[in-house]
């Protein structure tokens, strides 16, 4: 049986890249997005080409019942569930201060940054439970984090707090499905070439410059989809609520 995998946030950046690794892996892919699928046409034809058959789901990873939805509308295209890929992320509509955040924008951002991992997880785990296992685990759960879980940005301090949320929704997670041969990890992204990173792209380029980052180069979104699927394969059976960073040694500490 051909193996599925959900990428939620998979039509553009970090999400495509993985969309199209896992599909080159072999897998169906089920693909969740905000856009109208005609603005996503591009990449999807891309996808198309490589692996005959996907499915587009319009969904806002926010909304309970669009969650609800995923899940559903995967069930019934591909019989099936094996790997979720909790990509979807956002960033503040406006960066401010620590003391200026507004409490909108905080709900903005867990809302979709970090309540929808917990729950969309929880109804995929559930899924995945109530079918065959197939190859050497019943499933795999993976959460794109941020280095941000660790490091601070005062002036978007809701970001950083979704994604410190991730981080113990990893290990929560891990946890309690490890007995049912369900792993669960993390990848933490650094500076990657990505629509939203695209604003701030000359302080990042001068970061570049003055040697902060020891490979000296922006993470591209092909970089974070190899660890997506390394953790997506059956190679790692013995791991579970680790992360790996994907951010050219940014987290390394130097005197």
């Amino acid at each position: 049986m051909k193996k599925t995998a959900i990428v939620t946030g998979g039509s553009r950046g970090i999400g495509f890249a993985v969309s199209l690794r896992l599909a080159k892996d072999g897998f169906n892919v089920a693909v969740a997005g905000t856009r109208a699928q005609s603005d996503c046409a591009k990449n999807l034809d891309e996808l198309a080409a490589v692996c005959g058959d996907y499915l587009y789901i319009r969904a806002d990873v926010s909304v309970s019942g669009d969650r609800r939805r995923i899940i559903d509308e995967t069930l019934n295209k591909f019989g099936g569930l094996h790997v979720l890929v909790n990509n979807a992320g956002v960033a503040p509509k406006m960066r401010a201060d620590l003391l200026e955040m507004s409490e909108e924008s905080y709900d903005y951002v867990m809302n979709t940054n970090t309540k929808s991992v917990m729950f969309l997880t929880q109804l995929a785990a559930k899924a995945m439970l109530g079918l065959p296992v197939t190859g050497k685990k019943r499933g795999t759960v993976i959460n794109i984090g941020s280095c941000s879980a660790g490091v601070s940005s005062i002036n978007r301090g809701e970001y950083c707090v979704s994604k410190a949320g991730i981080a113990m929704l990893t290990m929560l997670y891990a946890d309690r499905l490890a007995k049912e041969g369900i792993f669960v990890h993390e990848i933490r992204p650094g500076v990657i070439e990505t629509d939203m990173t695209a604003a701030v792209s000359e302080k990042y380029n001068r970061l570049i410059r003055e040697g902060v980052f020891p490979i000296a180069r922006w993470g591209r979104p092909e970089d974070v989809a190899e660890a997506v699927s390394v953790f997506a394969g059956d190679s790692f059976l013995y791991t579970t609520g680790n992360y790996v960073d994907v951010d050219g040694g940014f987290h390394i500490r130097r005197l």
